[in-house]
């Protein structure tokens, strides 16, 4: 997999193994990052910018890396959280970004996503997240309803977020939690719905009537954290 940008060089520094070879752009001029490289041992070559805009669709900064693909995790290690975020069918990379670093700052470390038609692991993802997510597991699974089955199973309480539920200010948390988010589109799916154990809500005040799907799951993450 190729990612890109300074900001996700540095936070691969710690993971120099997952690092296969570099790109760096001819007016590249981060001292400190070519004096790790080379300090490393990494592989790298140098390289016209404009035939670097052609590998990455998204600013690089100079800097393409290229790096082991992502290696989910086991949902099922996860029983021992406190609060595990799961997206269902969440589409935008953007989105999911931003998702992992609201996550990592809110110090939640597990997320939950399904196998087909939801967005996955990629550059923009980990671009968009500023480095959160080498601090963050993803686990991704088959069936949404069969996980959260297990996650009762294991004493969690199923939360999602639509329309219709009941606003989440004055909802008592359980001591463990696994919150729904659902897609941009069509908001959380009916069979995931109906296994949920509470609907939550965020209440509006102004002429919209939804907000976007990264800034919902923040603010009812921060209102279950800070319960």
């Amino acid at each position: 997999m190729k990612v890109f940008g300074k900001n996700v060089f540095n936070e691969l520094r710690d993971n120099v193994s997952s690092i296969k070879k570099v790109y760096l752009a001819k007016n590249f001029t981060d001292k400190d990052i070519i004096n790790f490289i080379k300090d490393n041992g990494i592989s790298y070559s140098v390289m016209d910018q404009h035939k670097m805009d052609g590998m990455v669709e998204g600013r690089h900064q100079g800097i393409i890396i290229v790096v082991d693909d992502y290696e989910y995790s086991d949902y099922k290690e996860m029983f021992n959280d406190k609060i595990v975020v799961m997206l269902d069918h969440l589409e935008d990379p953007h989105n999911f970004g931003a998702i992992i670093r609201t996550c990592e700052a809110a110090g939640i470390k597990s997320i939950i996503i399904p196998k087909d038609r939801s967005v996955s692991v990629t550059s923009t993802v980990m671009k968009t997240s500023a480095g959160a997510l080498e601090h963050v597991n993803i686990a991704m699974v088959n069936n949404l309803v069969n996980a959260m089955d297990d996650f009762k199973d294991n004493g969690f309480f199923v939360y999602a977020a639509d329309m219709d539920g009941e606003n989440y200010k004055g909802v008592d948390f359980a001591d463990k939690v696994l919150l729904v988010i659902g897609s941009e589109g069509n908001g959380v799916g009916r069979l995931v719905k109906k296994n949920c154990d509470q609907i939550l809500s965020i209440p509006m005040y102004g002429h919209v009537n939804s907000l976007n799907a990264s800034v919902a799951a923040a603010i009812l993450i921060y209102g279950i954290v800070n319960k």
